[in-house]
């Protein structure tokens, strides 16, 4: 068996597939993007095809060596994308070829079920009560929503009150018994992270999600040591190496996504690593049904995982919605805010190709606002 052909699909409302056919017949997918930089991937997937085309698709291994050290310039979000999503295709291929889902062939499953969290927006912070509320009643057991919208560098007191008010407010909805998390989206400066972690303690948040950017990781001890909330990150790192310095600081929730960090083949050697720092896995995938799919394969079959995101309902997808790009919903069906296992093939995921190609034909050009302070100045979105 070899690789025949790779197409790219740009595919709104902000997402991207890459479908590799086999001159057996064999097809797998993956979901290769960077949101807002959709195109720069789509060229690199195509540059990566290049050595992949007329390859044997079963030696996953010796690609994943190949895409990401045989050119001399390496790394980086456009080309640990366009690996990953061609990373995910190949395992669909392989799992496919042998009648068996990717859990299997990764040593086999470690739970039957994998809870999950529903994101409930949070930048107004009037509308998180009746958000909150309509996803518990939906049955999720957990809720994440971002901490606070744009902030100023030393926040005010009413930037402060604004997102502890969230946090209190997502509590009383939820009770004692279930979660909520906290995304701080890289807004917030370390001083203003380092003012609020112990603030929200008190609401017992499942965990604070970067409380500062990546290339703040000097501030991350300092945060770790702020209060008892969980600290997790990592949704802007792609390779295990760069998520040392955070498991070193004490990390306790690392986020890699399956369609930035190196796909499958990468994210199992995270979550090893992770795993000897006594710290969990929460994979990032506010991306499509590809994506998804792909990370629950990983998370059956991964002792330190802690919970999933998805992007059902996300406040993101105006355009298109996760369902609307599969032939059958099954896999994607919650029970008591979890996803039941499966023992489909590949990665258990049944693609609508007219669907995805009719989307392609309409294309998208998804970028992420831009953000000011009153001055005029540049702000983190």
């Amino acid at each position: 068996m070899k690789i025949a052909r790779i197409e790219t699909f740009l595919a709104p409302p902000r997402w991207m597939f890459v479908r590799v056919e086999t001159d057996g017949g064999v097809v797998g997918w993956g979901e290769p993007v960077v949101e807002g930089r959709a195109e720069p991937v789509r060229a690199a997937v195509e540059v990566l095809a290049e050595h992949l085309v007329g390859q044997d698709p079963l030696r996953i291994e010796d690609h994943w060596q190949v895409m990401t050290k045989g050119g001399f310039y390496r790394g980086g979000p456009v080309l640990s994308s366009a690996v990953a999503g061609l990373d995910q295709a190949l395992w669909d291929i392989k799992g496919k070829a042998y009648g068996q889902p990717v859990h299997q062939l990764l040593g086999g499953p470690v739970r039957e079920r994998i809870r999950a969290y529903a994101w409930v927006g949070g930048d107004e912070p009037n509308e998180v009560r009746d958000a909150v509320s309509a996803q518990a009643e939906a049955g999720f057991t957990a809720v994440k929503m971002n901490a606070c919208g744009r902030m100023t560098p030393l926040a005010t007191r009413e930037e402060v009150r604004a997102c502890l008010l969230r946090a209190e407010t997502a509590r009383e909805v939820l009770g004692e018994d279930r979660d909520f998390a906290l995304d701080f989206h890289g807004r917030v400066s370390p001083a203003n992270a380092r003012r609020l972690l112990p603030l929200l303690a008190e609401y017992a948040p499942l965990f604070v999600e970067e409380p500062v950017l990546s290339e703040h990781m000097h501030a991350v001890p300092d945060l770790v040591n702020a209060s008892n909330i969980p600290i997790a990150l990592g949704e802007r790192l792609f390779t295990r190496r760069e998520f040392l310095a955070p498991l070193e600081a004490g990390v306790a929730v690392v986020q890699p996504d399956i369609s930035h960090a190196g796909g499958i083949s990468e994210l199992r050697r995270i979550a090893a690593l992770a795993e000897m720092y006594g710290a969990h896995i929460a994979p990032h995938c506010p991306l499509g049904p590809v994506a998804l799919a792909a990370s629950l394969q990983v998370a059956f079959t991964t002792p330190n995982f802690l919970i999933q995101e998805q992007s059902i309902g996300i406040h993101y997808n105006k355009d298109a919605e996760l369902l609307d790009y599969v032939a059958d919903r099954e896999p994607f069906r919650f029970v008591g805010g979890s996803l039941l296992r499966t023992e489909r093939p590949g990665l258990g995921v049944d693609i609508d190709e007219a669907a995805v190609r009719a989307a392609d034909a309409k294309g998208h050009a998804w970028r992420n606002p831009v953000w000011r302070y009153q001055d005029g100045s540049f702000a983190e979105w």
